[in-house]
């Protein structure tokens, strides 16, 4: 065990000069359009304010969050650049916050509106706001039938100022690009009414990565002003068809050896005992649980407790050690090999010890990536976004590559 490969508590190296190259990859795909780097779930569990200052170093004109708490964060935090909250205002107290906040907030319904209005009234400004068109996602936003005639309305009030409209891909990481081709269709029949009724809509929006990394959904809107990347800035590939999209991964998930033992043939790890060693094994315990982060779906048991092998891994010792028994709340186990005195891992990789750190998923200290997080989340049966994001509070993050 070396003090380089030695740690004592799990931990997400994050590495923000990545993040930097992948604000530079979306700005040239957006081809001169505006970049919106979307920092919402506390920067996609990586840390909203690093996170933040480095999206803005890299060349993002404006932060999009969800929710207003998260908005006053960023200003809490010294971030002064402009922020959209695409959650919006779902109060009074919230529309008021908004107002001090002086953020953008996406309005979706007339009770919104109206409470935007009693926030500028009180705070004695114009409030700016962004209309969400709902395309054909049908979760939030205001219908396109009715989008232009709300969409004047709001222009019209002189409490608040029509910053932009917008709409969200439902299908943009399909292969089939059909259904985010007839969204943008959509839109721009919106976009088309309100020329006719003379309002000026602002910014123009509907690429989140995946529509940034398809041509034919940036071509598809001539009208977009902005794209608003969230995930690929994170050097995450929002699908398989994509590759890897030229990005770098961000953070690398890591966790401590705790405990190293060997478990003769027949006998079970874990609870409910569902993984029972074809061998005689030796078995790594590492100090990170579904408490932190790790999907109890990558340990050797489905949803209704019967056995199962997830195909899961992690990287130790130089090779992919799979995940045996079930995830625990604070640990998880791993097969490092035959129970033998020198305990390589398999493939014959370098001995085992206490100590040790094993990747979950990113980017080793070279720089090369052994397990991918969309891997991680295929044998886990999640989803890519749901392992950044749960990363838990015990895990530290240890950033590097600052510029600012």
């Amino acid at each position: 065990m070396s003090d380089a490969t030695h740690s004592s508590r799990p931990r997400a190296c994050i590495d923000l000069g990545a993040l930097r190259a992948n604000v530079a990859r979306a700005r040239a795909l957006a081809r001169g359009r505006e970049c919106i780097a979307v920092v919402k779930a506390d920067g996609y569990g990586h840390g909203v304010l690093p996170v933040a200052r480095e999206a803005l170093a890299g060349g993002a004109s404006r932060l999009a969050v969800v929710t207003v708490d998260e908005a006053a964060e960023l200003r809490a935090g010294a971030i002064a650049c402009p922020l959209l909250v695409l959650g919006g205002a779902r109060s009074p107290a919230e529309a008021r916050a908004l107002a001090e906040a002086r953020a953008a907030a996406v309005v979706h319904h007339e009770d919104g509106v109206a409470w935007l209005v009693e926030a500028a009234r009180r705070a004695g400004r114009r409030v700016p706001v962004q209309v969400e068109v709902d395309t054909g996602m049908h979760r939030m936003g205001v219908p396109a039938a009715e989008a232009a005639a709300f969409c004047a309305r709001v222009a019209a009030h002189p409490s608040l100022a029509l910053q932009g409209v917008f709409t969200h891909f439902a299908c943009a990481d399909d292969p089939d690009p059909t259904s985010a081709l007839a969204q943008c269709a959509r839109l721009r029949e919106v976009l088309g009414e309100l020329a006719v009724r003379g309002v000026a809509t602002g910014e123009v929006h509907a690429a989140n990565s995946a529509g940034l990394l398809s041509p034919a959904l940036l071509d598809a809107l001539p009208e977009a002003t902005a794209v608003r990347p969230g995930l690929m800035l994170y050097g995450v590939s929002p699908a398989a068809h994509l590759g890897d999209a030229g990005l770098r991964p961000v953070m690398s998930l890591r966790a401590p050896v705790v405990r190293i033992h060997d478990v003769p043939r027949g006998e079970a790890v874990g609870y409910a005992a569902s993984w029972r060693a074809p061998r005689a094994t030796r078995v790594a315990t590492l100090a990170l649980g579904y408490a932190d982060g790790v999907a109890w779906t990558a340990g050797s048991a489905s949803c209704d407790g019967r056995a199962r092998e997830s195909g899961a891994h992690v990287w130790l010792g130089g090779a992919a050690c799979p995940v045996v028994g079930r995830i625990s709340m604070d640990s998880m186990s791993v097969d490092v090999g035959p129970a033998d005195a020198l305990a390589r891992a398999p493939g014959g990789g370098a001995p085992v010890e206490l100590g040790d750190e094993a990747i979950l998923f990113g980017p080793d200290d070279e720089g090369a990536v052994p397990i991918r997080v969309e891997d991680a989340a295929r044998s886990a049966g999640t989803l890519h976004y749901e392992l950044l994001v749960r990363v838990g509070r015990r895990v530290a993050r240890e950033y590097t590559g600052a510029s600012v």
